[in-house]
């Protein structure tokens, strides 16, 4: 089937790994494989990840942890959504960490600790500032207090999520960091030590190192961007994924000649009009008209026009290109480096828009240079 395809490097997966890891140090890092491991395949890379040692797992929604189950992983994973009653005893048989974050969670961890006598693995979540899943400091507190009182209980983590991280001005993370700290230690004045602190992100990772604690969740850095174009660059990550698009047609045109909706492109000259068969459809960005390029043998050339459901055009100029090859929609190949970082910054989207968006009909192929 002709279409856009999405060729996942593993081999540069696993670079990316080392190189974090010279920046957190010994610090054990959390997969974060959510939303299909952002557009990449998430069976595929957690298998990866786990042969440069990485064995714990996150991800946003149950049937995403049964997904890695089934494919026979059996590390931790822990589900960031709010957790559900109905899915208590399959987290225990299957080692699946759930996410307390609300005061009426406990009744029902309770009520079936009482009656199944076990509980799942939780791991407490503080809202220092997202204002998003959290317990507030008074209710954490309170959860604590409660659960001495619940027999077999496990709150074995403690975690919270940065809001801005990612941006240059760092006053509000290093609020919601103090915030962090208070509620350990308050924690540990209870006598009440977590197996497992974690509050970094990709952000985090490159702007707060007095986040690492024990555990650090790594996500967008490990696939190759940077979470936003405010962060420190400093660390030499690779793109993960090269999304590609056929070219299925190609003609000359004469000058004057508007393409695609609204004719809001006019060629300047007689040139060469390629149909690239990818749109928005498969996650290609339809803003990115306004200011991109697609790369086709080491050479930019412009899109024409707005970007279709399932096609879009490109200004060749007096290149001739053939039906059945190739460009480059953004990653790094043969032809050439566009990142989604620049793409990102030119639309005013963001990575994490981007790389999760691939979809619809596009192909993943998996590469591994090792």
């Amino acid at each position: 089937m002709m279409g856009p395809k999405a060729i996942i490097h593993l081999d540069r997966l696993r670079d990316n790994i080392r190189a974090i890891r010279q920046r957190v140090g010994k610090t054990p890092l959390m997969g974060v494989v959510k939303a299909n491991a952002y557009g990449h395949g998430a069976v595929a890379v957690t298998r990866a990840l786990q042969d440069v040692g990485i064995s714990f797992f996150a991800v946003f929604t149950i049937e995403e942890a049964r997904e890695l189950r089934a494919a026979n992983i059996q590390d931790p994973i822990l589900v960031f959504s709010h957790s559900q009653p109905e899915n208590f005893q399959e987290a225990v048989e299957s080692n699946i960490h759930l996410n307390l974050c609300a005061p009426d969670d406990l009744p029902k961890i309770q009520s079936f600790c009482a009656s199944y006598g076990a509980s799942p693995v939780f791991h407490l979540k503080l809202d220092t500032g997202m204002t998003r899943l959290g317990l507030s400091f008074e209710e954490a507190v309170d959860v604590l207090r409660q659960s001495k009182t619940i027999p077999g209980l496990r709150i074995d983590g403690c975690y919270s999520h940065y809001s801005t991280a990612d941006e240059g001005d760092l006053h509000y993370a290093h609020e919601q960091h103090r915030r962090f700290e208070e509620f350990l230690a308050r924690a540990d004045s209870m006598g009440i030590r977590f197996a497992y602190t974690h509050f970094s992100n990709s952000g985090a990772v490159l702007n707060l190192p007095e986040s690492y604690y024990n555990l650090v969740r790594v996500g967008m850095l490990m696939y190759g961007a940077f979470p936003s174009d405010e962060v420190p660059t400093d660390i030499p990550i690779q793109p993960v994924m090269e999304f590609r698009g056929p070219i299925v047609s190609v003609r000359r045109v004469s000058a004057g000649t508007p393409v695609s909706y609204g004719g809001v492109y006019v060629t300047k000259q007689e040139t060469t009009i390629g149909v690239i068969q990818t749109g928005f459809a498969d996650g290609f960005p339809r803003p990115w008209y306004e200011q991109g390029h697609v790369m086709y043998k080491g050479q930019p050339y412009r899109i024409a026009g707005r970007v279709c459901m399932d096609q879009f055009m490109v200004d060749f100029g007096d290149t001739r290109p053939l039906p059945g090859e190739e460009v480059l929609l953004f990653g790094e190949g043969a032809d050439g480096r566009l990142t989604v970082d620049e793409i990102a910054k030119k639309t005013g989207m963001t990575t994490y828009m981007l790389l999760t968006a691939i979809g619809g009909r596009t192909r993943r192929e998996f590469a591994d240079g090792n």
